[in-house]
């Protein structure tokens, strides 16, 4: 969800005012998956890279954090919406790690999509999380080194139990993956597009779910063995 920075730069705005309708284009991006009928949205809200960013602005953002929890998280209950947090909690604060774990809770049995906020995540530390896992394993006899595969390697990544995207989109120009997913985006489609995050709204998703839904995958099969299938 890139760009709310620059949005607040081209309209002589300070940068909060950009992550205000940041939150807004959250919102209406949920909104919008959830009547489609998308299974599982995952959001990088937080990069473990951005804690070198200006310690106003992370405090700032933080702080948006704990208000979209208090303010959002009941409206999602009701729309049965479960919500999900992966990344390196332990980093946050004691009143935002409650508020995280309180809504997991509410939501745990929720079935109509899962919501994961990625916050303080990044995709190396992820596969570096689950190969100690995996080594540890080892280390117990709870498992050999030769039965180490993909699937044991991705029941410990942090979608674990979730289904790999098919669709990774990003917007505000960039055409990078930015360490978001490392080992889930082996075989998701890319769509970047150039609107900043704050004016991505409901028209802007239908583009890119009709760019998906214009792809054909393959995962390693030839196009005809595609389509006699």
């Amino acid at each position: 969800m890139d760009g709310n920075g620059r949005w607040a730069a081209r309209r002589a705005l300070p940068r909060p005012a950009g992550h205000r309708m940041g939150v807004k284009a959250v919102k209406q991006t949920v909104e919008g998956c959830a009547k489609r009928g998308v299974e599982v949205l995952t959001l990088f809200a937080f990069s473990s890279e951005n804690w070198q960013r200006p310690r106003e602005e992370v405090s700032m953002l933080m702080g948006r954090f704990l208000e979209a929890l208090d303010n959002e998280v009941d409206d999602l209950h009701k729309n049965n919406i479960r919500l999900r947090f992966i990344g390196r909690l332990e980093q946050l604060s004691t009143a935002l790690r409650d508020r995280i774990q309180a809504a997991e809770t509410l939501t745990a049995h929720n079935t109509r999509m899962t919501l994961v906020i990625a916050i303080a995540y990044g995709g190396r530390w992820d596969i570096s999380v689950a190969a100690r896992e995996l080594a540890r394993r080892c280390v117990s006899g709870e498992l050999r080194v030769d039965d180490i595969d993909e699937a044991s390697l991705s029941g410990c990544v942090a979608l674990a139990g979730l289904p790999d995207p098919d669709l990774f989109i990003r917007t505000g120009g960039e055409q990078r993956i930015s360490n978001f997913l490392l080992w889930n985006l082996a075989y998701t489609e890319l769509y970047f597009c150039d609107t900043l995050w704050p004016d991505f709204g409901d028209e802007e998703l239908g583009a890119a779910l009709d760019y998906f839904a214009g792809r054909q995958r393959r995962f390693g099969l030839a196009p005809g063995q595609v389509e006699s299938r």
